[in-house]
């Protein structure tokens, strides 16, 4: 059967997507015409959604002028760099729209949590962290940052289920075999994350993913509420406060 391209046989929550999306092409031709630079920065806990998150974003837009960057271990050359020269090396280009699925913030959540840095290096990283991110703005580059929180039941769900599907094995590594027995410790780091690293210029948004599919229409809502382009449908873009809000105190987020 030929795919329905008018959104009439698909529910609800596809049909608002596909809307979505069509505002996403609207942003990056734009983005492109006016050299713009756009990261965008997923954070979040183990089994959040990112990747499900950014599949939403990015599925209909250019390759050529979207990328999404996931970087690994860093190799042992890169360790005895400076911590961000890895990461600025894939900031976006004029006209170009790049997603970091985990970036700079690894240092603040999996690198303490499972001790790969010292408490040094954390120090560091904290009291320099905002001063690049200004500069990047104030050299042009637009930076979104999202937070991606679900609860403790719902990440051992998820977790459980990568185990069973063979679709999701890669999913599978040592550091998610981590995430429940050191819930606490990832709470306490991320909380203090965003209290030091949430400011005026690039503020933390918090976007509540339990529900996988509002969480990615609300994301999708506030980013293109976020940025300026031609032809925005503004009867779109009304997100969820429920879902998705700036960060402003601990107690809003999952403990």
């Amino acid at each position: 059967m030929p795919i329905a391209t008018s959104g009439f046989n698909l529910g609800a929550e596809d049909q608002e997507l596909r809307l979505l999306q069509i505002e996403l092409v609207k942003l990056q031709k734009s983005l492109i015409a006016n050299g713009d630079q756009i990261l965008v920065v997923l954070e979040g806990r183990d089994a959040a959604g990112k990747d499900g998150t950014i599949k939403a974003i990015t599925e209909h837009l250019s390759p050529r002028e979207t990328r999404v960057v996931a970087l690994g271990k860093p190799s042992d050359v890169e360790v005895d760099q400076w911590y961000f020269q890895r990461y600025i090396a894939q900031l976006p280009k004029r006209g170009e729209f790049v997603l970091f699925n985990r970036s700079w913030y690894n240092r603040t959540g999996v690198e303490m949590v499972m001790g790969f840095c010292s408490k040094a290096q954390y120090a560091t990283f904290i009291s320099t962290v905002n001063s690049l991110e200004s500069i990047l703005i104030q050299s042009g580059i637009t930076v979104l940052k999202y937070y991606l929180d679900i609860s403790k039941q719902e990440q051992k769900l998820r977790l459980e289920s990568r185990k069973n599907d063979p679709l999701k094995q890669w999913k599978i590594s040592p550091i998610d075999q981590q995430a429940q027995k050191k819930w606490n410790a990832y709470s306490t780091y991320r909380n203090a994350m965003l209290l030091k690293t949430s400011t005026a210029e690039a503020p933390w948004t918090i976007v509540r993913a339990n529900n996988k599919k509002q969480a990615h229409l609300n994301l999708i809502r506030h980013l293109l509420l976020r940025l300026n382009y031609a032809g925005k449908n503004k009867r779109l873009l009304k997100p969820n406060a429920d879902i998705i809000f700036t960060f402003n105190q601990v107690g809003s987020l999952e403990k």
